[in-house]
């Protein structure tokens, strides 16, 4: 699980680094609702990756499920912000990618369902 806590400190690195480049070097130069749309990217990320270093910190869940939720989470995050990033930064055309986006959304929602569904299981041994 080292490999997941690694790359979730990459990505709070970045999510860092692209939340200053965008308060500095952009805020100037998107309208008003891209610059909202790149500040959500950065959100999410920064949301994911607090998800991901409590997922693989956390000792209720086995290897596999650990696994699992980080890769959903890693993909919600590489395909929702990334996607955006690309937009806004390399000058992707969003007609382009506009189906990246709402993917990595719903790689998010599968992830914390299934986490949920975890945490749910857990539950229902406790009280059994």
């Amino acid at each position: 699980m080292y490999k997941n806590l690694t790359i979730a400190s990459v990505l709070g690195l970045l999510g860092i680094i692209l939340g200053a480049f965008g308060a500095h070097a952009l805020k100037n130069k998107l309208s008003i609702d891209a610059f909202d749309s790149f500040q959500t990217a950065i959100r999410y990320q920064m949301y994911h990756v607090v998800v991901l270093l409590v997922v693989n910190l956390f000792n209720g869940f086995s290897d596999k499920q650990k696994r699992v939720l980080s890769t959903l989470f890693l993909l919600g995050v590489v395909l929702f912000s990334g996607s955006i990033y690309a937009i806004y930064l390399l000058g992707v055309s969003a007609k382009s990618i506009w189906f990246v986006t709402p993917l990595g959304g719903l790689f998010f929602v599968v992830g914390w369902i299934l986490m949920t569904l975890y945490f749910t299981k857990k539950l229902s041994k406790i009280n059994s």
